[in-house]
């Protein structure tokens, strides 16, 4: 197995405080957002052997296994990340696989530079993600039924308000939500500012559900991201709970560290809480108009002591072990490439000691042998 040495990418809206604590390390000062594992081109984790992209580059089906480079090409088909959101991150939807070739092709045809700040899809892929919280994890996810937004929004007395409310309680469910999405994100930016001003000291006031709405809008001030957000459900993860974010699904990350896994992809289409491009058109024809539960997952166990969390996707499959102290050695030898990443305590992967934050690559058919006393999270792909 292959340590890898990763990087820590300093978005903005990052921690300046969970990485470090998870890792034993001083904080700088600076944010720490997301830690990459993988072989993403704009990141790839490091080895004693090279980049682990150039590890998969220099012979494929050795380290993915001819199954999954049959299936999914020759690359590493997902990315792992520690993600500590300090802040919210954007508003954001992605496309499913058939609207992400189709608008990669469109953008390349029409002669779109890949870097342009108004480019949409920087590839043919898909984006599904999985988020685990590794501490209580705030985010936003989906639509809530119209009729609960129409009364949160009219709780408020912002008379600026009340056209939405009229909207989400005259309309069905699908046409509702798209209307007051389309009239909040195209309105007069002026005028939107005033609302969502309002909208924020409003929430400040009465404090309690509204709270969150006050703290999004000191982030984002004036930003219509702020009366998006109020169309959505906000969850909480417990450690150990999950969220699946499907193709078209309106999400955003509050707060909180978590264990997150995607397939590779940069594709994002961003409703708001953002200074970055918002394209409306083409973000109002990906997003799913339907309200409903969130989903909260929690992991299956199975006799091997493996807890998974089941997703309806291949590119990926997030489980992990608790190893409790005394447990004997676990074989986790698989067919297809892996990353192991412990959280907790110290687990012993191969010949490498882990600690939290620390991880390595085993590839397809690699001996992956696991002892110690500590939680390690696998990903891998389904085949």
């Amino acid at each position: 197995m292959d340590r890898l040495d990763n990087t820590v990418r300093p978005y903005a809206w990052g921690s300046t405080t969970a990485i470090p604590a998870l890792l034993g390390t001083e904080p700088t000062g600076e944010p720490q957002a997301e830690m990459w594992m993988g072989a993403h081109p704009g990141a790839p984790s490091r080895t004693g052997r090279g980049t682990l992209a150039e590890v998969v580059d220099a012979a494929p089906e050795r380290e993915l296994g001819a199954a999954s480079v049959a299936k999914f090409g020759p690359r590493l088909p997902f990315l792992l990340k520690l993600l500590a959101a300090g802040a919210p991150l954007s508003l954001q939807v992605h496309p499913d696989l058939a609207q992400a070739r189709a608008g990669y092709e469109d953008e390349e045809r029409r002669g779109v530079p890949l870097d342009a700040p108004h480019r949409n899809y920087k590839d043919a892929n898909h984006k599904p993600e999985l988020i685990c919280a590794l501490t209580e994890f705030d985010g936003l996810c989906g639509f809530r039924p119209p009729a609960e937004t129409a009364d949160l929004l009219d709780g408020l007395g912002v008379a600026s308000l009340k056209p939405y409310v009229d909207l989400l309680r005259a309309y069905p469910e699908d046409a509702a939500l798209r209307e007051v999405l389309t009239a909040v994100l195209t309105a007069d930016p002026e005028e939107m500012s005033r609302t969502v001003t309002e909208t924020a000291a409003a929430c400040d006031r009465l404090g309690g559900a509204y709270a969150l709405y006050a703290d999004i809008a000191h982030h984002y001030p004036g930003d219509p991201g702020v009366l998006a957000a109020m169309l959505l459900n906000h969850v909480r993860l417990q450690p150990g709970e999950a969220l699946y974010l499907g193709a078209g699904i309106p999400h955003a990350y509050l707060n909180g560290l978590g264990v997150e896994i995607m397939a590779n992809s940069d594709n994002v289409l961003r409703c708001g809480l953002t200074p970055k491009h918002v394209d409306v058109p083409e973000l109002l024809r990906i997003v799913r108009f339907e309200a409903g539960d969130p989903g909260v997952l929690r992991p299956e166990a199975s006799p091997d002591g493996e807890e998974v969390y089941e997703t309806p996707i291949d590119e990926f499959r997030l489980s992990r072990h608790v190893l409790p102290e005394g447990t004997a050695a676990r074989d986790l030898t698989l067919p297809t490439p892996q990353i192991l990443l412990c959280t907790a305590g110290t687990v012993r992967a191969g010949e490498h000691e882990l600690t939290p934050g620390q991880s390595v690559f085993a590839a397809a058919g690699e001996k992956a042998e696991v002892s110690g006393t500590g939680t390690l999270f696998r990903a891998t792909v389904l085949l």
